[in-house]
């Protein structure tokens, strides 16, 4: 039985090192992009075509007058911004209106949806109404826990300038709002473990989705996909709008920009709930891809192989295959999460990330116990393909 369990741990130690090695080889792809789009940056005259920038708010999250305050302070030269929300009388819309009235030269829309389309998925109504009311045809989607730099909205825009392009989505990096354990275990893991699955799903396959934090799509885009309503049902709105956009002919590309994803789930409960409704809604969204998701992780087959090790007697053997899962993810944490997303916070990258990948299999693992979520104070079930109906 020990030698079986030896067996499985190695075999799990050279699936993870074979899809580190995937993504190592996906850097000087990215690096070479990033190079170019400086480049085109610098370049007189700079493309910057007018933007609408929606912003879907719910309730007044912790540090949100400080993240949409650094929207109103783009070195760009036309954009607008829309915010909307469930109800006019939402405290994120009030703290909207309080930044906005800080900075007049910006344009700026409040609106509220009412409830009605009463869609599953209430982000949808909202940015259903702030395209309808958009004046430009470049949209930006910014999910209201991000902070963002002065050059965000050139970084975006330079990727328009290609026709083909009709979608864009940005890599992140997480960032404990207010410290804590929990909350920097969860950062790490947005900066390595899904940076990574982006990488290497663009190596196999193309750009075939977006990510939530930032998605940008032109207003044809939008509307040959049937409209924002298209994702009305859907828990991982993100995924099917870049998904829809790709299947109706149109390119989605990676932009070289990483945007701050803060992280606001202090405590060890939210966090938890929210990592397994991450995991829940890719099991549904992409069931295929989600089950060969275990392979990647090392650190469950090192300390596997450690036990194993130690079982037979054969301590080097043990401590020298939790050594290979240690260096792989070292090698995973300072490729992407330092060199691609520039997070700088070597702690979390060297000594919480081991950690976070010992979790994020147990985070898959839990992703099958059930098919129910907990997401804004209200649970779902969610159905196959990603679907979600209230429980």
């Amino acid at each position: 039985m020990l030698y079986a369990l030896l067996a499985l741990a190695v075999f799990g130690l050279i699936t993870s090192s074979v899809f580190t090695g995937m993504v190592l080889a996906a850097l000087p792809r990215f690096f070479r992009e990033r190079r170019e789009a400086f480049l085109a940056m610098d370049r007189e005259p700079r493309y910057t075509p007018p933007l609408s920038l929606l912003k879907p708010l719910h309730g007044a999250e912790p540090g949100l007058e400080a993240y949409l305050t650094t929207f109103f302070e783009q070195v760009y030269p036309v954009y607008e911004i829309l915010f909307c929300a469930r109800s006019a009388e939402d405290a994120g819309l009030g703290i909207a209106r309080k930044v906005a009235a800080r900075y007049p030269e910006i344009p700026v829309q409040f609106l509220a949806t009412g409830g009605l389309p009463d869609y599953i998925n209430a982000k949808v109504a909202s940015m259903e109404l702030m395209a309808k009311h958009a004046a430009h045809d470049i949209f930006i989607i910014s999910d209201s826990d991000v902070r963002v730099g002065p050059d965000y909205l050139q970084a975006i825009a330079v990727s328009f300038a290609d026709p083909k392009v009709g979608g864009l989505t940005c890599l992140y990096r997480g960032v404990a709002a207010e410290g804590g354990l929990w909350a920097q275990l969860e950062a790490v893991g947005m900066s390595v473990e899904m940076s990574a699955g982006v990488l290497v799903a663009r190596s196999m396959e193309g750009m075939q989705f977006t990510l939530g934090p930032t998605m940008a799509f032109r207003r044809e885009t939008v509307r040959k996909m049937g409209g924002f309503a298209v994702t009305g049902d859907y828990c991982a709105d993100d995924f099917v709008l870049g998904n829809e956009a790709h299947k109706h002919g149109d390119i989605i590309v990676l932009s070289h920009h990483a945007i701050n994803h803060m992280v606001i789930n202090a405590s060890f409960w939210q966090s938890m709930l929210h990592q397994v409704r991450w995991m829940k809604s890719t099991r549904f969204s992409r069931p295929k891809g989600h089950f060969g998701t275990s392979l990647t992780f090392s650190m469950p087959f090192g300390l596997l192989g450690l036990g194993a090790g130690l079982g037979l007697h054969h301590t080097a053997i043990g401590v020298g295959l939790l050594a290979w899962a240690l260096v792989s993810r070292w090698l995973l944490s300072i490729g992407v999460g330092n060199w691609v997303v520039r997070d700088s916070n070597m702690f979390a990258l060297l000594v919480l990330y081991p950690l976070r990948d010992f979790m994020g299999f147990l985070f898959w693992a839990a992703s099958y116990t059930s098919s129910r979520i907990h997401w804004r104070g209200r649970k779902f079930q969610l159905l196959p393909g990603g679907k979600m109906r209230g429980a």
